[in-house]
Order: C-alpha cells, then sequence, then structure tokens
C-alpha cells in the first residue's frame, strides 16, 4: 500500500465512523448537571476576577463624577435631569432624540477623563483576567479529568491571543454600529431629514447577532487550543496546529459552538424578558424591590451562562477523546 493510499483510506474511515456532535449534548448536560462543583468552579474564578474588576472601574468611576459634579453626584450638573434618571425607560421613549443628546452631551463631558483612566485599567484587568482565566481553567479542566496535563504557562498564552481576539471582535462590532448610526441617524440629520430609529435598531441588531454568529464560527480554535495542551501536554504552537488540524471534528466543534451561542442568546432574551417583568407593577413596587430583582436576575444569568461555558469543554473534551480514539 502506498502512503496516499493509506492517507485515503484514513481518511475514509474517519468519515465513516459517526463522531456526535449537538446529539451528545443531552447526556453531556446531564453530566456537568450531576457534578454542580464544576460548575461552581467556574463561577468562583469569574468571581475572583469579576469582583476586583467591578470594584476599580465603579471606583474610577465614582471619582470622575466626583471631580466632574463638585463632589455631589449630582448627574443634574451634567445635564441630566432628575426625570431621566429616576425613570429612564419613559423618559427615553418620550423623547428618544431630546434624551440622546443629554446623554451623549453628559458623556462628552466625563470622556477625557474616562479615556485617560482606561489607558491603566483595561491593560491592568486584561493581565489579571489572562492569569485568573488561566488557573481556574486548569482547575476546573483537571478537576473535569484527572488526566490532563497542567500546562499553565501555555494557557497564559492562548488566553492572552484570545483576549486579544475578543478586543478585535468587539472594535469591529463598535464600527459597525457607528456605520449603522450614521446610516439611519447621522446621514438623515445632515440631509434635513427626520431620523430612522425603525432602521437604526433593525439594523443593530442584525449586525449585533451577525458579529456573535461569526465569533461562534472562529472562536473554537482558540477555545480548544487550550484543551489540545493540556491533552498532549504541548507548547503553545504545537496547540494551535492541533487545533486547526483535526480534520472532521471541525464541523462538529462548529456545530456546538453555534447551538451553545444559541442557548446564551436565549439566556439574554429571557435575562430581559424576567428584568422586565415587574415593570406593569411598577407603581406597586418600591425602587429597592426593582433593584435587588435586577441583581438577582443578573446573577441567575451569570450563573446560567457559566453552566454552558462547563458545557461546552466538556462536549468539546469528549469529542476530542472520541476523535483520538478513531
Amino acid at each position: 500500500m502506498t502512503p496516499g493510499q493509506g492517507t485515503g483510506n484514513a481518511e475514509v474511515r474517519n468519515d465513516a465512523v459517526p463522531i456526535r456532535g449537538t446529539q451528545s449534548l443531552v447526556v453531556t448536560l446531564s453530566r456537568c448537571w450531576k457534578r454542580p462543583s464544576l460548575t461552581g468552579l467556574e463561577v468562583l474564578w469569574r468571581w475572583i476576577f469579576g469582583v476586583p474588576a467591578l470594584w476599580i472601574v465603579s471606583g474610577q468611576l465614582r471619582k470622575i463624577l466626583l471631580a466632574h459634579t463638585d463632589g455631589t453626584l449630582d448627574v443634574a450638573r451634567l445635564g441630566l435631569d432628575r426625570a431621566l434618571t429616576a425613570d429612564p425607560v419613559g423618559a427615553a421613549a418620550a423623547d428618544p432624540l431630546g434624551i440622546s443628546a443629554k446623554v451623549a452631551t453628559a458623556i462628552g463631558i466625563v470622556l477625557p477623563d474616562l479615556q485617560h483612566a482606561a489607558l491603566w485599567i483595561v491593560p491592568v484587568l486584561m493581565l489579571y483576567w489572562v492569569v485568573v482565566s488561566s488557573i481556574g481553567r486548569t482547575v476546573l479542566l483537571r478537576r473535569m479529568d484527572t488526566a490532563l496535563h497542567s500546562r499553565l504557562g501555555t494557557l497564559m498564552v492562548l488566553q492572552a491571543l484570545r483576549m486579544i481576539a475578543v478586543v478585535g471582535m468587539f472594535g469591529a462590532w463598535f464600527g459597525c454600529l457607528k456605520w449603522v448610526s450614521h446610516v439611519a441617524i447621522a446621514g438623515p440629520v445632515a440631509a434635513g431629514q427626520e431620523p430612522n430609529l425603525v432602521l437604526y435598531f433593525a439594523m443593530m441588531i442584525v449586525a449585533t447577532l451577525g458579529m456573535f454568529t461569526a465569533w461562534a464560527v472562529v472562536s473554537w480554535v482558540l477555545a480548544i487550543a487550550p484543551l489540545a495542551a493540556m491533552l498532549k501536554g504541548a507548547g503553545v504552537f504545537e496547540s494551535l496546529k492541533a487545533s486547526f488540524r483535526l480534520g472532521g471534528l471541525k464541523a462538529k466543534l462548529i456545530e456546538v459552538n453555534l447551538v451553545l451561542g444559541i442557548v446564551k442568546i436565549g439566556l439574554i432574551v429571557l435575562g430581559m424578558v424576567f428584568s422586565a417583568t415587574p415593570l406593569p407593577f411598577e407603581t406597586a413596587t418600591t425602587p429597592e424591590f426593582l433593584r435587588g430583582w435586577w441583581i438577582g436576575v443578573t446573577l441567575l444569568y451569570f450563573i446560567g451562562s457559566d453552566f454552558f461555558h462547563v458545557v461546552r469543554l466538556r462536549a468539546y473534551l469528549d469529542l476530542w477523546r472520541l476523535y483520538d480514539g478513531l
């Protein structure tokens, strides 16, 4: 048998043996549900990052607002009236263009200080994320499968590459939103016409879903690379190379990523629905109740999202094990 013939037979064999993709997700969901400690570890390391990050950002934002409101934190000094802060939804619905202009003016006042603070906050938080996420994912994956190797340094480099890709994706998304606002709002206003808010929101939703889908299609490479490093004890380049050379498994990984991406969109929609549930009874509720309700819904969303992150990792790991078995 010639080398070419051997390769062809191997390809036929890999294609002939069924590699389960989303068909096994129900089993994976059940396995992850029966091991709540996995979700607990995912929640723990994310909150180890999130709580200090929120403290730093809120502290800097408070400091900037104090400087621009003469130490009062009264946003009326930024041009935002108290009716807007008391009922932002109602005020925005009554006069969307007027409220947008006021918010833009207020942001313009504090924006230079925000940009100055971001020069050190963003790099520090990115570095902190790389370290915490690498340690957290190592502990989680080792708990999930004790046969995996610990490759902390490799995971840090891979997580840094993933962070750069995420920042680039958000930059592209923000560029799309700027273009949408020019087409639907700034362009018509400059021509003396009424802005088309329906077109703006429709294009914004399409652009957001498009970017979300595109990220789900391509991000699996950076998500599977840490698994390759821990499965094979490989370095950065070997892990990335192994992630690109997956043959028929690639389509299954994309399929899993897309399905779980849709699940995440569903979680966001559910979070929005539950957040809006008390609004029809706003006259019978207190601001404290609404604040507590929204905090509770947000926490439940984060826990649900973390659970499906664990499910994705478990599905990737099972598929890779099956692929190696072929």
